[in-house]
């Protein structure tokens, strides 16, 4: 099962949810454990555990009982996944990435070329002593925090880019309508309009929306034109691709 962003968050706001999933990534563990852990009901435990299985987040399974007893209930996390949510003026970006499955070697190609030392050093190898496994652990976090940080430059830089385009597009339209329709070609240049979804957001007609394209159509390939210093023709009834124009 694959869990989508709005789920995600739905199911990590909560703090003794994202505890119980903090031990459980470590190793598994039984509910007796996890309620002595963190100090809370062994029912309140099972309520939050049933959440976190019914979306595919934790697996449990029955073991064998080590006094003899009845089988007992074990849990472990089983989703491997990542959560970005970029929030600033001008800036609304919220993504659920699943990550890549593999060992070292399938991972490689996809790898910077500063890691690959690393898939060097582990290999096929099933375990690492915990001194070699710190160290190449802390190698990854120097460059996990370097990308980190080359992101959050291209994020910013995204932004203003953002930030300087809504000016002109406060300065181009008069409507609301007409704003958030180039707010949302902007959000995705180069992909195709889910205009349906912009018209139910919106509440408004697909033929208003229509119209709206078409006056941006416009716009757009007359600017296109002057930066380029050419005189872009065309009969009526032909749309051009300005999403194409680089």
């Amino acid at each position: 099962m694959v869990t989508d962003f709005d789920t995600a968050l739905s199911i990590l706001e909560n703090v003794t949810r994202r505890s119980i999933l903090e031990r459980l990534v470590r190793e598994p563990h039984y509910p007796l454990q996890l309620a002595d852990l963190l100090d809370v009901s062994q029912q309140a435990v099972m309520k939050h555990l049933k959440i976190l299985e019914e979306v595919g987040f934790v697996t449990s399974q029955k073991v064998p009982s080590e006094k003899g007893g009845p089988p007992k209930r074990i849990y472990a996390v089983t989703q491997s996944f990542s959560l970005r949510l970029d929030l600033g003026p001008d800036l609304f970006r919220s993504e659920h990435r699943q990550l890549p499955e593999g060992g070292p070697i399938r991972l490689s190609s996809r790898l910077p070329e500063d890691a690959l030392n690393i898939v060097e050093k582990v290999g096929t190898r099933r375990s690492l002593p915990m001194a070699e496994a710190m160290n190449l652990l802390s190698e990854l976090n120097n460059e996990l925090d370097r990308l980190d940080a080359e992101r959050d430059a291209l994020i910013a830089l995204h932004q203003q880019i953002k930030h300087k385009a809504s000016r002109a597009v406060d300065d181009e339209f008069v409507h609301y309508e007409e704003r958030q329709l180039a707010h949302a070609l902007l959000e995705a240049p180069r992909r195709p309009l889910d205009l349906d979804g912009f018209c139910a957001g919106l509440q408004i007609q697909p033929q208003k929306a229509e119209e709206m394209m078409e006056t941006l159509r416009s716009l757009m390939m007359r600017q296109i034109g002057i930066d380029a210093g050419n005189v872009i023709a065309t009969t009526d009834n032909r749309l051009l691709p300005w999403w194409l124009a680089k």
